[in-house]
């Protein structure tokens, strides 16, 4: 990379054109895509210096933020040759992205059937299927034979997104089957279609979230799947290349939403500094506000440790234990939700393991706090004389918090899915702040029912 910088950058200042251009049409698009991350100034220049079909590959694997800044930055003609060049569901996710104004001025570049195309396509949701799919497929009659089928390919296969799959549809365009190339390929030329269909068809409903889409590929296998409305009319098909990137965007929001912020619009070092405070205050303000919490419950328990001091020493123990084993469970249950491996119906099955695994856990970090107390009181006079209550205190206690935590981690984002919102939003940092809160009222009743003749006096 740093050598085809060099070689860019020697062009640039001798402005040779035609020999940046052979130079830019010589490379692979994604050593051009590099390119104008690592001299972003030139972008534009790059896009208008290539040939048209290589000039829409490039652009279509950019991030929006770089398509905003070179669209803008282009000429108006190359402008047009792109727009008209981007498949449907780029093109969508493109003006989806952009403000009205900008998506009026470049729908005027399209020819009046793409613009027709790209309105209907646009009035989908916005995180439905509808805005991924594209119109471009092969579709077929069930009483067509393979001689007619592969001529019908070679007409019409080169402005189809795929041909991997072909459609067969009735004269009403309703969706009966599809059938893989290859069948088509290996089949005698006379074969009827209708004896290539086997009726397995899974499609999607134009309307579906995008989300239950990508469940839908990663358990079928599939490159591409069909898109249906509610007559089950085929209206366009969804390729794998646009759910992986659906797929990488809502992973994206769900990480930053675990780790306690609103997911962020644009790349992290291209978001503006103030709105990006923006996005992280809110969270933070809430977990403050909770935190507050803690101090109540000590408050409440002031008595208690007046008359044994040493119980504060494991305050920071027990609250990062309990938030600890909630952010755990929160983590991998929010991980499973989204894989398809855990659904809300799930949730006893859930509930038995993190009761088991809670118990296990909490007894391993108990029994490791108890024989830590034990060990340094036989050598220090720290814990003062109580230091066997102190131990039973806080092994019980690291037994009831640990639990507590996992139980709480992993029905928060099942609860939150009920109720019909985010389970990403049920965070690490707020599980953990739940879990503190409740964890030091855990801590502290223990310490009053196993030194009750102490504490008590």
């Amino acid at each position: 990379m740093e050598e085809m910088v060099e070689q860019i950058t020697l062009l640039l200042e001798q402005n040779n054109d035609k020999k940046l251009r052979e130079y830019l049409n010589n490379l692979n698009i994604s050593d051009v895509e590099e390119l104008i991350d690592e001299l972003p100034e030139y972008g534009p220049k790059f896009i208008d210096t290539l040939s048209v079909n290589r000039a829409v590959n490039v652009f279509r694997i950019l991030d929006f933020p770089t398509q905003e800044r070179i669209i803008k930055n282009i000429s108006g003609e190359k402008v047009s040759q792109i727009i008209n060049g981007l498949p449907p569901d780029d093109r969508t996710a493109l003006f989806s992205e952009l403000h009205g104004d900008a998506v009026a001025a470049l729908i005027l570049h399209l020819s009046p059937d793409d613009r027709k195309e790209a309105l209907s396509l646009l009035g989908y949701k916005e995180d439905s299927v509808g805005r991924l799919m594209t119109p471009d497929y092969i579709k077929i009659k069930k009483e067509w034979d393979v001689t007619r089928v592969l001529s019908h390919i070679r007409r019409y296969g080169k402005n189809s997104e795929t041909i991997d799959v072909i459609y067969v549809t009735d004269e009403n365009g309703v969706l009966l089957d599809d059938i893989r190339i290859r069948e088509i390929l290996l089949v005698k030329p006379e074969t009827k279609v209708s004896d290539l269909m086997d009726g397995r068809l899974i499609a999607l409903s134009a309307n579906d979230p995008q989300e239950e889409a990508i469940n839908i590929f990663r358990m079928n296998n599939r490159t591409a799947l069909p898109v249906t409305d509610d007559a089950n009319v085929l209206l366009g098909i969804v390729t794998v290349d646009d759910i992986l990137w659906i797929a990488n965007e809502e992973y994206t929001e769900d990480i930053q939403k675990i780790g306690g912020t609103e997911a962020l619009d644009e790349p992290y070092l291209d978001i503006n500094l103030f709105k990006l405070v923006k996005k992280r205050v809110g969270w933070l303000v809430i977990l403050f506000l909770s935190e507050m919490l803690t101090s109540t419950a000590m408050q409440y328990f002031n008595d208690e440790i007046a008359i044994v001091i040493q119980l504060t020493f494991f305050i920071p123990l027990i609250m990062s234990s309990g938030g600890n084993s909630g952010s755990q469970a929160s983590t991998l249950i929010i991980q499973a939700m989204a894989l398809g491996e855990v659904t809300i119906a799930d949730w006893w099955r859930v509930m038995r393991r993190e009761i088991l695994s809670g118990l296990m856990l909490g007894i391993t970090l108990g029994v490791i706090g108890f024989l830590r107390i034990v060990v340094w009181s036989s050598f220090s006079t720290i814990y003062g004389v109580h230091w066997l209550l102190i131990a039973f205190t806080v092994g019980f206690s690291l037994i009831g918090i640990v639990l507590w935590g996992s139980l709480t981690g992993s029905m928060l984002p099942l609860l939150m899915k009920r109720l019909k919102l985010d389970p990403a939003t049920s965070s690490a940092p707020f599980v953990a702040t739940l879990v503190d809160v409740t964890g030091l009222i855990i801590y502290f009743n223990v310490a009053i029912i196993i030194m009750h003749g102490i504490l008590h006096k």
